[in-house]
């Protein structure tokens, strides 16, 4: 199921400062809001994320405890059974109830969160292909609804 690497994340003190450091590195934004900018490592397979903070001084940040594996659109729809089989629990996203995957139509993405045993963030993520007029669409959807549209 896992195809490789889909993202890394790293904590900034200065968002501004950062992306054009990565900039100057030769890698292309791919996404950027307020507090958080995504930049492609191989365009359209993998990319860093960028998360300006003030905890980027605590060991425990969020970035650095999460990392993203990339699988196909296909074995994403199955995630949840594939990993309920192994024995691993998904676990909701942020303020969601649901464990369910979910459609982030304005990143153009779709995940499905679950920890490893220490407790570190893990996710099975795939790259989506959005018509232009649902780009900027930020609510995020079920697989269901996606499909629906």
């Amino acid at each position: 199921m896992i195809l490789g690497l889909y993202e890394a994340h790293l904590p900034v003190s200065n968002l501004h400062k950062s992306i054009a450091f990565y900039s100057k590195l030769g890698l292309e934004l791919a996404w950027r809001d307020d507090e958080t900018a995504f930049f492609w490592i191989e365009k359209e397979k993998s990319w860093v994320g960028l998360w300006e903070g003030k905890e980027v001084e605590t060991p425990y940040h969020p970035s650095l405890r999460h990392l993203a594996f990339r699988v196909s659109y296909e074995d994403f729809k199955d995630s949840v059974k594939w990993l309920q089989t192994l024995g691993i629990d998904p676990v909701p996203f942020g303020n969601r109830a649901s464990i369910s995957p979910f459609i982030r139509p304005n990143q153009g993405n779709a995940s499905v969160y679950f920890n490893d045993p220490d407790g570190n963030s893990l996710e099975l993520m795939c790259f989506i292909s959005v018509p232009e007029h649902l780009k900027n669409l930020s609510q995020k959807l079920s697989i269901e609804e996606w499909e629906n549209l």
